[in-house]
Order: structure tokens, then sequence, then C-alpha cells
């Protein structure tokens, strides 16, 4: 018995592919439940993090909400209500776009680099998820077939 027909408690799968799929649903939310417990120390959420991450790789410029929704990992997120939040909590600046006032340019804070420079030094732990379970040649594996899982995307 695999550890997927364990953990749910089925063992009549209609395929390997439903297993497969069945496996990366159950491992996904997993991998999201740590995160979000990892970030709920730091009083953001891993969409949160993810702005100011994106918003750091732009610093000291500043990014458009669309340029945001473009390179978000969660692409079901409401950026405009997620900068919000970041606003109100001083990690971000806001303001209107001078070369169209209907957009709105952000900006990561220092209070928001700094935050990041914090969590920084401890966001390896989450690393240490696929560090238990797999080799580094496994984890290469892993990334390529991901990859090609992706490529239909």
């Amino acid at each position: 018995m695999s550890n997927i027909e364990k953990l749910i408690s089925i063992r009549n799968f209609t395929s390997e592919h439903h297993k497969g799929l069945v496996s990366l649903i159950f491992v996904g939310n997993w991998i999201i439940a740590k995160h979000q417990a990892f970030f709920k120390q730091y009083d953001i959420t891993m969409q949160q993090f993810n702005i100011l991450r994106i918003l750091r790789g732009q610093h000291p410029k500043s990014a458009s909400i669309n340029t945001l929704k473009e390179r978000m990992l969660d692409k079901m997120s409401d950026v405009s209500r997620l900068v919000e939040r970041l606003r109100k909590a001083e990690l971000v600046e806001r303001k209107s776009c001078e070369l169209d006032r209907r957009a709105v340019d952000v900006k990561i804070s220092a209070k928001g680099l700094q935050l990041l420079k914090t969590i920084d030094e401890e966001i390896g732990t989450l690393e240490d998820t696929l560090k238990a379970s797999l080799t580094e040649k496994e984890v290469v594996q892993l990334n390529k077939l991901l990859d090609k899982l992706l490529s239909t995307y």
C-alpha cells in the first residue's frame, strides 16, 4: 500500500494517472499548509510574501498592479486587496502612476525590506520538507518532471 493510499484511505484509483493527480493535489495542499503556518508567525500570508518578493526584485523601482498579477504564483489572488493590506501594515507604498492616473504604482518600503531580510534567515526551513525525503538527484528529477507538466500550462 502506498503512502497516498494510507493517508486518504483509498485503494482503488482508476489509473496511475489518477493516483498521480490525487497525490499532487494532496502534496500541494500539505506544502501550502506548511507555508501558511510559516508566514503566520510574520503576520503575513503566502500571497503577501509573494508580492513583497516581487517588489524587492523591482527595488528601488515600483511595479504596477498588473505587473504584480502577472508574476504572482497564485493567479487567483486579488492583488489590489493584498497590496492594500500590505500598505496598512506599512510594508509597501502606493501612489498613482505619473503616466496613467488610473494605474497604481507599488513600491516596497524600508519596513517591508526589513521583514523580508528577517524571513530570509528562516525560510530555508521550508526546504526541509523536500530535504527530509528526497536526495539532490531526486529533486533534480522532480523539478524536470514538474517542468514537463508545466509545459502544457
